[in-house]
Parts: structure tokens; sequence; C-alpha cells
């Protein structure tokens, strides 16, 4: 992978969560109530509010990289079995499918780490893992 791939990668996922977790600073409470629909308690919007934004900006500036990918990738499958698996509605399958590519994707990033253009890289952790 170039230097350019892997942070066009961590753009790409990390804009993601920053959108989604602005998005709900609008009705926590709402967010909250969704949250207990699925079995999660609603005392746990704002934790997970500000995990969505800044999981995503570790991505964008690549910090913590792997961490963060390996957490974001669980979230994405965690709550796309708690709040899209439903074989009876196609538009929740296929809201399930695209949380699994995402976590495919991060589990890539964590694999990968952070690449050159990164804080990672400047605090010498940038290095892929080897086999």
């Amino acid at each position: 992978m170039t230097h350019a791939t892997i942070l066009a990668a961590r753009v790409l996922l990390a804009i993601l969560f920053i959108v989604a977790g602005l998005g709900k600073l609008g009705d926590v409470q709402g967010f909250g109530a969704y949250m207990a629909s699925g079995g999660v308690p609603a005392f746990l919007a704002w934790p997970v509010v500000l995990f969505e934004i800044l999981g995503g900006l570790a991505i964008l500036v690549g910090f913590q990289t792997r961490i963060a990918a390996l957490a974001l990738g669980a979230f994405c499958l965690a709550s796309g079995l708690l709040y899209h698996f439903d074989l009876g509605d196609q538009m929740q399958m296929t809201a399930l499918m695209k949380n699994l590519g995402l976590t495919g994707g991060y589990l890539l990033l964590a694999l990968a780490g952070a690449g050159q253009w990164s804080i990672d890289a400047r605090l010498g952790r940038a290095a892929p893992l080897t086999a």
C-alpha cells in the first residue's frame, strides 16, 4: 500500500464516525432512547457519541490507530448485530452487511497501521505488523 492509499482509507473510515457523532449531538436524548430499544442503557448515549467523534478523529489524524481501528471495528460489529440483524427486513440486512464491511476495513487498518502520514509515524508507531 502507498502512503496516500492508507491516508485515503483513514479519511474515508474516519468521516463516517465523525459525522455520525456530531449529528447525534443535536438529540443525544433521542439517540439514548434508540440505544435503549436495542437493549443498551440510554445513559451510555453520551459516551457513545464521544467515542464516535474521538475515535473518528484518532483515525483521521493517525493517532493510536491500531487501537482506535479495533475499537471502531468492534463497535461496527456489535451495533450491526444489535440494531440491524433482522432476517425479515432487507434494508436492515443491507445495513448489517455495511457494518460487517466496515468492520473488515477497520481490521485491515489495524493490521496495516496508520502509514507514514500520521501522528503514529511521528511517534515511531507506524510500522506495519508482520506475520
